[in-house]
């Protein structure tokens, strides 16, 4: 198999393989994930009729070990990906680039949402709470990013967990501005093209002056001339977009 190698911030940022793992409510059972591979997992999580299952790719770098703490990557596909055939979620973004670097420099965590459904913030957030049980995460370097629909998504989780990520990088989506103020303290990297003619540009526009109209300055966004609803692909592709989010942490208040 081909494998291709890029550097990122100083790192070596190389195969995907189905290793099915369950998550229990409250547990996660044992098994053993290949570090430098991604593997498929199911966790049950509470909603407000009983319990769903949410299945979703993990990554763990080559060099993981657990005796060091990782950053965490958490990716929110589009409404294109959704169903039950998890392999769409690697056509973009995060999950599709750890298949062809074994040290991209981050936990990855690419769930998927069902068919005819959105994110639901509540329920990503039992997930990533599960994930940081199981594996040795920084909480203090934990980031959120999505495109089109998980775009959405992304600016969601910050307005309903405004403490949980030291970065987000929210691509072609959008968001409730009446929320801006919880989003103030939280460094935010927007991306958007502005020949989208799916999600607006300006869906992007009205979150970014929401929140610096609010007082937050730790938000900034890139619009991209002649760029349609794909603006994600050159986001994604940017190594600087990765060491922008490693350079943020909780504990320095970065």
């Amino acid at each position: 198999m081909r494998r291709s190698k890029q550097r990122v911030g100083g790192l070596v940022m190389t195969v995907s393989v189905a290793v099915i793992w369950s998550m229990g409510a409250d547990r996660a059972t044992a098994g053993e994930l290949i570090p430098g591979e991604q593997a498929a997992y199911k966790v049950s999580v509470k909603t407000a009729r009983g319990t769903t299952d949410v299945n979703f790719w993990m990554f763990v770098p080559r060099s993981y070990k657990k005796k060091q703490a990782w950053p965490l990557l958490l990716f929110l596909h589009g409404a294109g990906e959704r169903g039950s055939n998890l392999e769409a979620v690697k056509k973009w973004g995060p999950p599709r680039l750890v298949g062809k670097d074994r040290e991209f420099p981050f936990v990855v965590v690419s769930p998927q949402c069902p068919k005819r459904a959105g994110w639901d913030s509540k329920q990503i957030k039992q997930l990533v709470e599960h994930v940081v049980k199981s594996y040795k995460i920084d909480e203090s370097r934990m980031y959120c990013t999505g495109l089109s629909m998980g775009g959405y998504g992304t600016w969601s989780m910050l307005a309903a967990y405004p403490k949980l990520f030291a970065a987000a990088i929210p691509i072609c989506g959008g968001g409730n501005p009446r929320l801006a103020s919880r989003m103030t303290r939280t460094p935010i990297w927007a991306f958007h093209g502005d020949a989208d003619r799916v999600v607006p540009a300006r869906r992007s526009r009205v979150m970014v002056d929401a929140i610096k109209k609010a007082g937050g300055n730790a938000v900034k966004f890139t619009l991209y001339p002649g760029v349609n609803h794909y603006s994600w692909s050159r986001t994604y592709g940017n190594p600087k977009v990765y060491q922008w989010l490693l350079s943020h942490s909780l504990k320095s208040g970065k």
